[in-house]
């Protein structure tokens, strides 16, 4: 049974982030530090509580919607936000007890998020989405395409939980959660001491992003903002709890799987699992990255994903005679950075 960390990986030694290829830590134009936010930002009542989303973007297809992870918020898409509105409407939303959204009234489960996350393409009326989730948001997404099937047009995973996490043990999980969720409600002078600080940069960051000397300040403060909430707790309970992994073969969207090959909190033998288990899946693994794919090598991620979100469904390319893609067939990895 696994423990607290499952996955393989270890830290990358700090100075090997000279190697770590041109894309990593780099921006994807427009960069975010140049747009007024709060022009984008509003509110919504779901389950009489308030959720707070961003809102930018046009064009056609399907709307692209953004979940964060634990002791994430909205702000984890800042790299992927200003470029995906280019070509789509994009949402991001801090979920119930994250974020600047209120604590929900009921008690956290997965289940859960993934009907505010349905409630919130029904308010704003987005129709079908194109679903993309990190993490815990990724456990999410998955389960929001396995409840509302017609929803979710598309599914994106990256390192998503809910495979490994069913099988680890729960008591010392919770005990780092506890140490987690201590270190999370560090102070302001703390936390920009742990961001300037090159050497307390590597040691707070290292387990979720490869090399953090590479990663812009602004973008560490930011997804600092999310940590340290009263739902870590029950949140990372929910992951613990739920297993829905017998019931992944009835996601019928089109879904990529991307995943970091040094992901030091969900392995990247779990991206294989949800290949398997997902009928119409394929994945992308990117090489000397970690747990946050879409910050550490956002021009790649991006570039994927429009890719992904740009393609014709099965039933359209078939309707043309176009060549299909087999159901779990792997994409083909960039050289640079990328295996699969």
């Amino acid at each position: 049974m696994a423990t607290i960390f499952p996955s393989k990986a270890r830290p990358a030694a700090p100075w090997s982030a000279r190697r770590a290829g041109d894309d990593y830590g780099a921006h994807d134009p427009p960069d975010w530090r140049e747009i007024d936010w709060r022009d984008h930002q509003a509110d919504v009542e779901i389950g009489g509580r308030r959720v707070r989303y961003v809102d930018m973007g046009a064009g056609g297809g399907p709307p692209i919607v953004f979940v964060h992870g634990l002791a994430g918020n909205w702000q984890n898409w800042l790299e992927n936000l200003p470029r995906l509105a280019r070509e789509r409407r994009v949402v991001a939303l801090d979920l119930p007890g994250f974020g600047q959204s209120e604590d929900p009234l009921e008690r956290i489960t997965i289940s859960g998020y993934g009907r505010t996350v349905n409630e919130l393409a029904d308010r704003l009326d987005l129709g079908e989405i194109a679903l993309v989730g990190n993490s815990m948001g990724g456990f999410v997404a998955a389960e929001t395409a396995v409840q509302f099937p017609e929803r979710v047009e598309r599914l994106v995973l990256v390192s998503a939980a809910g495979i490994t996490s069913s099988d680890l043990r729960r008591e010392p999980v919770m005990a780092w959660g506890r140490m987690a969720m201590l270190a999370g409600a560090r102070g302001v002078a703390e936390k920009r001491m742990a961001i300037v600080r090159p050497r307390i940069r590597h040691l707070v960051y290292s387990t979720i992003m490869r090399h953090p000397s590479r990663i812009a300040a602004e973008m560490l403060w930011e997804m600092s903002e999310g940590a340290g909430r009263s739902a870590f707790r029950p949140a990372l309970e929910a992951i613990l709890d739920y297993d829905f992994r017998d019931r992944l073969g009835d996601i019928v969207s089109p879904t990529l799987i991307v995943w970091g090959g040094d992901d030091m909190l969900v392995p990247v033998e779990d991206a294989d699992e949800y290949e398997r288990r997902i009928p119409e899946a394929r994945k992308v693994v990117l090489k000397d990255t970690g747990h946050v794919p879409m910050i550490e090598r956002a021009p790649t991620f991006n570039r994927a994903l429009i890719e992904f979100v740009e393609e014709p469904r099965r039933e359209q390319t078939d309707s043309v005679g176009a060549p299909t893609p087999e159901p779990g067939q792997s994409t083909e990895p960039a050289p640079a950075t990328e295996s699969a």
